[in-house]
């Protein structure tokens, strides 16, 4: 499988390491050689089976316009642009392009999700209240992260609760989320910390092996089981 990778950031060049071991080929593209998706023709990018994307909100946004009108594969780590969601599912489902995009890419975090719709669901009525705690390195953009959006809808949902998420940027902090219920008498904490961007780098790069042969709009959330 021949793999394109958008973005060179530490994310991004981990993806195409990940990718290689596999047994893939790779090839890169930075920001500055992908301005406003411009290194995204038709002749260059004819020679790609999947395109995995860890750039920004906005350059994701303008790569997905360019390659899913012409029916190719996304998959997109990228966060903080899902407020474009409908239109990009849209537009891969009327080029019968392939798009599978996730807030987080670890397996890991998917079962921490899980987890924290049974806490949701289990403490709804008990007195509890729930918070989400997030930490991320100082350069991340979107905040709160699409991780921690993702836990407090899942409490939300499975409990009725409105769950407050508080935020937090330091360093080169890969990422820590936790799930927070307390009562008058007691507290449950639910905890994912990334000890690396490799747990992101291989769901990528696995989510990218199993769309290479789909086409259709998935969230990593629903198929990373199938993986």
């Amino acid at each position: 499988m021949r793999v394109l990778v958008l973005g060179a950031g530490k994310t991004g060049k981990l993806v195409a390491e990940v990718a290689a071991e596999h047994g893939h080929g790779v090839h890169v593209l930075d920001a500055k050689e992908n301005k406003d998706a411009a290194a995204l023709t038709p002749p260059f990018v004819a020679g790609f089976d999947v395109v995995i994307d860890f750039t920004t909100p906005d350059a994701a946004v303008q790569n997905m316009r360019a390659r899913l009108a012409t029916g190719a594969k996304m998959v997109i780590g990228t966060t903080g642009w899902y407020d474009k969601l409908p239109d990009m599912r849209g537009l891969a489902e009327r080029k019968g392009a392939g798009l599978l995009y996730g807030t987080n890419f670890s397996v890991g975090v998917q079962v921490m999700l899980q987890a924290a719709a049974d806490i949701g669901a289990a403490l709804k009525d008990a007195g509890y209240g729930f918070a989400i705690q997030e930490t991320h390195h100082a350069t991340k953009l979107d905040a709160p992260s699409g991780t921690a959006i993702s836990l407090a809808h899942a409490v939300e949902d499975a409990s009725g609760h409105t769950v407050p998420i508080a935020v937090n940027r330091e360093g080169d902090e890969t990422g820590t989320h936790l799930v927070i219920a307390t009562s008058t008498a007691d507290r449950i904490t639910l905890t994912h910390e990334a000890f690396s961007r490799r747990t992101f780098a291989e769901g990528a790069v696995r989510a990218a092996e199993w769309l290479s042969t789909r086409s259709g709009c998935y969230n990593f959330q629903d198929v990373f089981q199938q993986l």
